[in-house]
């Protein structure tokens, strides 16, 4: 089972799309960031974790020829507004897939997509099935069933939704705080996937004192940085970070 971290930017990624690389090397492959969706990949399924604006070239770059299930962070443009993009892997199965959400989530995609929920006609039938995020979620195995554990956490004025998967990696892409009751499902994973927008203080996001407090906090083999600005230049913060510590780049791979 692989876990993929198909973009690693923040949310007009890098560069923007007015051009600008901010204090980004645009010689430096891994400075040029999509927007933030993550795949869980396995013989069984693949699940997809958000649906990025840029989630089409995400898809086409790693060969992804199916979907199984869908989980959504939370509501805002950078994690949904790629939805439509799932609607060629209905056309080949001929099923709906199924797409996990909180309630705030589900009532904005339902507002915002109602066709790709409601079949209209026989032409554009309806391609996803909205299903409520809990405890409950699993990775379809024939030899055990892999857990998938939702944590919600703090992102500005909004809810957003972790993913803790096979109690071994967490995926953290957008937080501003994380309340102290949850810290123990954090602790001693082998890999901690988090938020680090840029350096100076933001409402709605973590920055590198803040991500580095709970890396150290929650004390992974491994930690990950991902939903990175422009501000942030890969080399650069990497001779900032601690040896278990590194900057995200699109295509990441970690093998569970």
């Amino acid at each position: 089972m692989k876990f993929i971290i198909l973009g690693c930017g923040s949310s007009m990624g890098v560069p923007r799309p007015d051009g600008y690389f901010g204090n980004c090397d645009p010689k430096n492959k891994k400075n040029y960031r999509t927007r933030c969706s993550a795949l869980i990949k396995s013989k069984a399924e693949n699940i997809l974790i958000d649906t990025s604006p840029d989630l089409r070239q995400q898809l086409l770059r790693h060969n992804i020829k199916k979907i199984d299930k869908v989980f959504y962070s939370h509501m805002h443009a950078d994690q949904t507004h790629g939805i439509n993009d799932l609607r060629s892997f209905y056309i080949n199965s001929r099923k709906q897939i199924n797409v996990f959400a909180d309630y705030a989530t589900s009532k904005y995609l339902k507002n915002s997509f109602s066709y790709c929920f409601k079949s209209y006609s026989k032409e554009y039938p309806a391609t996803l099935k909205l299903n409520k995020i809990n405890n409950k979620m699993y990775i379809g195995d024939k030899n055990k069933k892999i857990s998938i554990k939702p944590i919600s956490v703090d992102h500005g004025k909004v809810k957003s939704n972790c993913f803790i998967i096979d109690k071994k990696l967490a995926y953290i892409s957008d937080i501003s705080d994380i309340s102290n009751k949850d810290f123990k499902y954090f602790k001693n994973l082998k890999y901690l996937i988090i938020d680090c927008l840029w350096y100076n203080f933001h409402p709605s996001h973590l920055n590198l004192e803040k991500s580095l407090f709970f890396i150290k906090k929650f004390n992974p083999s491994k930690a990950i940085l991902t939903n990175l600005s422009p501000v942030l230049d890969y080399n650069e913060l990497k001779k900032l970070l601690p040896k278990n510590v590194t900057p995200a780049y699109d295509g990441f791979t970690i093998s569970l």
